[in-house]
């Protein structure tokens, strides 16, 4: 019977489509996103007093994928292009060091954002041109899923219907073209917390857009049970009160079972500049929430919120090579445990939020 398609197009990956997918999102374990680009990897290095160097970028990944018993946590790992192709300081390339400690490689495949015209300042994202050839590279090396962010914004009638469509269409066509590849589509609707927006703002807009990406998955013929979500949580505006952390538990879960079909298998959420602590405590949250129906594995795909205290006691310096394992392991198995609905919902720390964040 798994021979019937359905409305999904009969992809020459399928059944490696499906597998990695189901891997990458296996419960306890969620996904790093260390595919900063090498602009906003600089800030972060400069934040510590290093300088931009290709050594600095390759020891900080490497203190990273290193780290003992990474691979209890992680699932995946999103690289940049340089990392795809980069070796650690004793030569092993960081893709086989990955898949030695069974953790899927995955691959950035976009190139940022441009202004969508007749917009106030909405974007669209770029890189559909050649996406075929390049996936088809990046598998050669080793990935196994990409991903691709749009993004969004909240205020003065935005998002508007156009942002919203392109955003979902161009969303839908990199993720067919990925699976044609071989790759897993992480599908990733950002919807920036810029604002003063309320809490209730934030679920209507994020039903709307999640509701969006998959109306286009559908027109093109994705294969669901082959791709990944990596949504923004249900939160109110940066500028505004922050909602109880319960509450916005519930509406991000309700949110998405009004949106993602039980086909996909797991929604790995971006922490969106929240503080490591807040992005955990949310995480626990709406996997404690017993009140709304959860076909799929809620996870995280977590860059700033897995590796900021990590770079602090790092600090890049190798004598504190292992002070930054240590911060690494202790955020990683947080989250891990807030995947399983443990943890603690109270906890706050220092924001990490940037402004129309880009990266």
């Amino acid at each position: 019977m798994a021979d019937i398609l359905g409305n999904a197009a009969p992809f020459k990956y399928a059944e490696e489509l499906i597998a990695n997918a189901k891997k990458i999102a296996t419960p306890g374990k969620g996904i790093l996103a260390a595919d900063e680009s090498t602009g906003t990897i600089g800030k972060r290095l400069a934040s510590i007093g290093c300088p931009n160097e290709e050594s600095y970028r390759r020891d900080l990944r490497e203190m990273l994928f290193t780290a003992p018993g990474i691979e209890n946590y992680i699932s995946g790992v999103i690289l940049f292009e340089e990392t795809l192709y980069q070796n650690a300081s004793d030569g092993t390339p960081f893709v086989k060091m990955l898949q030695d400690k069974d953790i899927v490689p995955g691959i950035k495949v976009d190139k940022g954002v441009v202004a969508l015209p007749g917009t106030d300042g909405e974007t669209e994202t770029q890189g559909i041109d050649d996406l075929g050839k390049r996936c088809a590279k990046y598998y050669e090396q080793g990935a196994r899923f990409a991903k691709w962010r749009a993004v969004l914004k909240i205020g003065n009638g935005c998002p508007s219907e156009l942002s919203i469509h392109q955003n979902a269409y161009t969303l839908a066509r990199y993720a067919v073209i990925c699976q044609e590849n071989g790759l897993v589509p992480i599908v990733e609707p950002e919807i920036l917390s810029d604002g003063s927006h309320g809490i209730e703002v934030c679920a209507a807009i994020t039903e709307r857009v999640v509701a969006a990406c998959y109306k286009a998955l559908n027109d093109h013929h994705a294969l669901l049970e082959g791709t990944l979500l990596k949504p923004n949580m249900v939160l109110a505006g940066a500028d505004a009160p922050k909602a109880d952390v319960k509450l916005a538990g519930y509406l991000t879960a309700r949110t998405l079972m009004r949106t993602v079909p039980a086909a996909v298998p797991g929604i790995m959420f971006l922490s969106g500049g929240q503080s490591e602590e807040e992005a955990t405590a949310h995480l626990a949250a709406m996997n404690q929430c017993d009140t709304v129906k959860k076909p799929w594995t809620l996870s995280f795909s977590f860059g700033r919120a897995l590796q900021a205290s990590a770079l602090k006691a790092w600090g890049g310096k190798k004598e504190n090579f292992k002070a930054g394992q240590d911060a690494f392991l202790a955020r990683a198995k947080a989250n891990s445990e807030a995947t399983l609905g443990k943890g603690d919902l109270t906890a706050t720390g220092e924001s990490l939020y940037v402004k129309d964040y880009k990266y």
